[in-house]
């Protein structure tokens, strides 16, 4: 077993690695990452998921509920950082796997991958106290600059399957009939689907020769995953793309997905501009790389100023135009807390993939996961290397892009008791440190100063007041 190997091990066990491991994993990871572009190609099939935030075992049971690396190629976006109580543990074993399987996961950059950020909201603090020093922090904050801004999805189907535990249910369905399948699964914490639904794609009679239904049966999840070989790629390395010998990515005559952290930004109308950003440095306030990882949808139209004081408000009928322009189907987002696990905006046009359940440990939300298919036809769109969309086998420029098919896998917060998180002190302690601090505060008081009885009771009600609050 490889050192790495022994890593990953040990942080699946929720066990941190030492400082001198950690420092080389992020030299390691920095050295794969610069090869990737600010946008990532990844081939479907593919998971897609949104925020971790340093909720381990949730994280733990995403795998379960989604599959193992390298079985199943999964893309993270983002904000794996911050909130929760193992940020190291959750950021370092996705890291290690990685550099392990480069092919087999992808992680993209988060508003709380940043210096600013982590050291209000819960990284930096944890990494003093895991470790003893700010060393891990700044070991893993020069990763965050050279994680990629966002990911395009290419070979995504637009059929679907139903699952075994979907068929009884797709005639009852309530849901529109659209231009592409969608199923989602609600699962309890034994992994057990409680709740489905299906919704199959319209089909024309022009969708009849391009019919193609690959999309994997779900796992059982009750047994460990087996060790499944990685497709063979031709594309760049670490990028999970694959290519023709014109160096072009081929899919189908499905949309591209493109898949951000944020959202969108005025300044950037095609995806190639995005490409054009230098990431890697600090987050900064505004531009356009703050609007991708800052900026969320609204049912508004044009832009609007954010509440979160960065990024934009953008509304319908801006991402309509900017997934006409780059060819799209769908933008996948996270960033924002979905009680339901996801959301579907605006004709499905973008969707809000949520992956901690029960964030805070205290929200009471569900979580949940995108799953893609694979298109085996081979023919349709064309992603050139150079960003650029076109189409092949003849379609025209104006045909209508197919959205792609769409599994949601939700699911709940792993059991209470097998999390460990640091136990709190009892309520009553702070309140016998406080009564005793009031008495001794006022016993000074009274030898130091002559004050009258009333005084004595406005400062006995000020420290009982500021202790309670």
């Amino acid at each position: 077993m490889s050192d790495l190997d022994r890593a990953i091990e040990q942080l699946r066990a929720c066990r941190l690695i030492p400082e001198s491991q950690v420092r080389e994993l992020c030299y390691k990871a920095r050295e794969l990452l610069i090869e990737e572009g600010n946008v990532v190609s990844v081939d479907a099939p593919v998971t897609i998921c949104g925020d971790i935030h340093g909720q381990f075992h949730d994280l733990m049971e995403l795998f379960r509920v989604g599959g193992d690396v390298p079985d199943t190629n999964y893309l993270f976006m983002g904000d794996f950082v911050d909130r929760g109580f193992y940020s190291l543990e959750s950021f370092l074993l996705l890291l290690c796997l990685k550099v392990r399987y480069p092919d087999r996961i992808t992680l993209i950059r988060g508003n709380h991958e940043s210096r600013q950020i982590t050291t209000v909201y819960g990284f930096y603090d944890e990494c003093i106290r895991k470790y003893g020093s700010a060393n891990v922090w700044r070991y893993c904050c020069e990763v965050f600059d050279y994680l990629a801004l966002g990911a395009i999805v290419l070979g995504a189907s637009s059929e679907l399957e139903p699952t075994s535990s979907t068929l009884n249910d797709t005639a009852q369905s309530s849901l529109p009939i659209a231009d592409s399948a969608l199923e989602t699964e609600v699962l309890n914490s034994q992994g057990h689907v409680t709740m489905s639904t299906y919704r199959p794609r319209h089909r024309s009679s022009s969708d009849a020769s391009t019919d193609s239904r690959n999309i994997s049966p779900p796992r059982d999840i009750s047994a460990a995953p087996g060790q499944v070989a990685a497709p063979s790629r031709s594309g760049a390395p670490g990028t999970g793309a694959s290519s023709d010998g014109n160096g072009s990515a081929v899919t189908s005559q499905t949309g591209a997905v493109l898949c951000v952290h944020g959202g969108l930004s005025p300044l950037i109308d095609s995806v190639d501009k995005i490409r054009l950003i230098d990431r890697k440095q600090e987050v900064p306030h505004e531009g356009a790389m703050c609007d991708l990882l800052w900026s969320d949808p609204d049912e508004i139209e044009g832009w609007g100023l954010s509440p979160r004081g960065a990024g934009f408000l953008f509304g319908g009928d801006i991402v309509k135009q900017f997934n006409h322009l780059n060819g799209l189907s769908l933008v996948a987002r996270a960033h924002q807390l979905v009680m339901e696990g996801y959301k579907e905006m605006f004709d499905g046009g973008i969707v809000t993939v949520w992956s901690a359940p029960n964030y805070c440990y205290r929200c009471g939300n569900v979580a949940a996961i995108l799953e893609l298919g694979e298109d085996a036809s081979g023919g349709g769109t064309v992603a050139r290397s150079n960003g650029e969309y076109g189409r092949s086998n003849g379609i025209s420029g104006d045909h209508r892009v197919v959205s792609p098919g769409r599994r949601y896998r939700v699911f709940e917060a792993a059991a209470q008791d097998t999390r460990g998180m640091p136990a709190k002190k009892p309520v009553a302690d702070y309140f016998l440190v406080s009564f005793l601090l009031i008495n001794l505060l006022v016993s000074v008081s009274l030898l130091l100063t002559s004050l009258s009885s009333d005084t004595i009771e406005r400062h006995i009600f000020f420290f009982s007041w500021s202790s309670w609050k």
